[in-house]
């Protein structure tokens, strides 16, 4: 970074987070200090075949690790927190700085990763504490968002004041404690430098519903259905589960609990007082049978389409504890991901079949609502906050462009608004800002436990057997001879069916046989290597002449020796 910005220069960059929603990872490196805010991942969509989860690129990091003073953690979600485990695993991180909810999930997280756990510092951070570093002061604002401890974090230069909003919303009646307006106001009366601000709802005018409001409506439903209930929605959004457990006390219905990441996070707000069921609100699985459908409530992971999540289980039959009965009502408390409306579908047509009433958000039945800010409360934002320079975070590049002219219009000059990529360093000075240059960045793909075991060639290959198959040639060369002594051998997965297609079969492995026999003529030493390459491109022309497909070609060469 030494040769992208000056001494004495300011610099923000995004390892994640720009043009897409996840993976967020921001930094402001300043006075040879790097800052790093959140630290998540990205659920891969449907292209991304066998990927569990898609991480940054830390090299920037690794290369830098000295100049690191900490990470700086918004909230708990886990496109703000999922990539903690990984990012300890290649980068010496001094101290993780973290609130609330957020700690309880962090240290649940490692907890998997003892080794690394140990090692570790989180320091709890409340919304009125500073900390001071070389010619920087690092405070906090608390916000409202979907889940619990949603924090602003405003970092204090010489140059300016630099403002991190998080996810946020602007929610008048909350269900958890009232975000700090008063703060935001101070902090536009002082002036403020630069604001990276979440771009999620950019498109969407108007306000975001109120999470109070979804709690009145659930509650409503509740009332009204005389049968058993199944509720799904995110295991984070604990303010969502309070309101569910609410009306389940009001309505006089027990909860039963299934899902692991919905047990730890209702064990996580009991435990911080977010949550506070009335003893024998809850109870255990085993212990349903007592109860008659009208006093029953089940609260579970799955509202994604997840396939071994507990509603998915249950559509399909295969849940060990929960059969469906006809007049079944299952209510989503959530609204799909993009690249996960599929799987929704299919779980919601499978709980039709058994009979089940199936209720999602509807302007009828309002049963979520986002945990991010639409136009109207990102233009409240922008004008409390009143910033110089203005850069959109956390967003597809359409989401980021809006917000930016959101920006305009509340006042922000339009050559102050930039509109970056991952890895673009946005450079601070006294004479003002410019486009310094790029910092390594990119995406890691995760499968298993391993780190980067997966390069983007071998996502083109899992594509490209997904989509036309594979065709292998097993072939017997005798070396001394230089020739095809037995007919070679097919294989085919995933692209023709052998027996309804001999003709094709026999073509290819004929032509296959006469190029083999034309190159190994015109080798004075065969070499088997230069051979089988040039063979995989023959057949890969040959095989997509004859049937406009392009199957994973794998030529395998039995060597032979004549004179043994």
């Amino acid at each position: 970074m030494d040769k992208i910005i000056a001494k004495n220069e300011l610099g923000i960059f995004a390892l994640g987070g720009l043009g897409e929603v996840g993976k967020n990872m921001y930094c402001i490196e300043y006075l040879n200090q790097i800052f790093i805010i959140d630290s998540g991942i990205l659920f891969p969509d449907e292209h991304l075949l066998g990927v569990d989860y898609v991480i940054p690129d830390y090299t920037y990091l690794e290369q830098n690790q000295q100049k690191i003073v900490g990470l700086f953690i918004t909230h708990g979600h886990e496109d703000h927190i999922g990539g903690i485990p990984f990012l300890l695993k290649k980068v010496s991180i001094p101290k993780i700085f973290a609130a609330g909810v957020a700690v309880d999930l962090i240290e649940n997280k490692l907890s998997e990763y003892p080794d690394l756990l140990s090692k570790l510092q989180i320091v709890e951070f409340k919304a009125h504490f500073t900390y001071k570093f070389k010619g920087i002061e690092v405070s906090f604002i608390r916000l409202n968002h979907s889940i619990p401890d949603a924090y602003a974090i405003c970092f204090t230069t010489n140059l300016g004041i630099i403002m991190h909003t998080g996810d946020f919303k602007i929610d008048f009646t909350p269900v958890g404690p009232a975000a700090e307006y008063e703060k935001l106001a101070s902090l536009g009366q002082k002036g403020v430098l630069c604001l990276l601000a979440d771009s999620t709802n950019s498109l969407r005018e108007g306000f975001t519903e109120s999470e109070r409001k979804i709690g009145a409506s659930i509650k409503e439903l509740f009332s009204k259905v005389e049968n058993r209930i199944i509720v799904a929605t995110f295991a984070s959004n604990i303010f969502r589960i309070e309101q569910i457990i609410e009306a389940c006390v009001e309505a006089k219905r027990h909860i039963a609990i299934f899902g692991r990441s919905m047990e730890k996070a209702i064990e996580i707000g009991q435990q911080i007082g977010y949550i506070k069921p009335p003893k024998g609100t809850i109870i255990e699985a085993n212990e349903i049978h007592k109860f008659k459908p009208h006093e029953l409530c089940f609260l579970c992971t799955g509202s994604q389409g997840e396939p071994l999540a507990a509603l998915s289980r249950v559509a399909n039959g295969s849940h060990k504890t929960i059969k469906l009965i006809p007049g079944d009502t299952i209510i989503f408390s959530s609204s799909p991901i993009p690249g996960n409306q599929e799987g929704v579908n299919r779980t919601i047509n499978l709980l039709f079949k058994h009979g089940a009433n199936v209720i999602t958000h509807s302007p009828i039945t309002d049963t979520h609502t986002s945990g991010h800010a639409s136009m109207g409360e990102q233009k409240l934002m922008l004008s409390l906050i009143r910033p110089k320079y203005f850069l959109p975070i956390h967003g597809e590049y359409r989401m980021q462009k809006v917000h930016g002219n959101t920006a305009i219009e509340c006042g922000v000059k339009p050559e102050n608004v930039f509109v970056l990529e991952n890895g673009e360093v946005l450079a601070f000075s006294e004479t003002g800002a410019r486009i310094a240059g790029k910092v390594p960045s990119g995406e890691v793909y995760i499968d298993g436990t391993g780190i980067g075991d997966i390069s983007s060639a071998i996502i083109r290959e899992r594509k490209y057997l997904s989509e036309d198959g594979m065709f292998a040639l097993v072939i017997t060369i005798d070396t001394q001879k230089k020739e095809i002594p037995l007919e070679p051998q097919v294989v085919s997965r995933g692209f023709i069916y052998m027996k309804d297609s001999e003709e094709l079969t026999k073509s290819i492995v004929m032509e296959a046989q006469k190029f083999l026999v034309a190159e190994m003529k015109k080798m004075k030493v065969l070499n088997l290597n230069s051979l089988k390459y040039g063979l995989t491109e023959f057949l890969n022309h040959l095989i997509y002449t004859k049937t406009d497909r392009k199957p994973i070609v794998i030529p395998i060469f039995m060597s032979v020796d004549a004179k043994n």
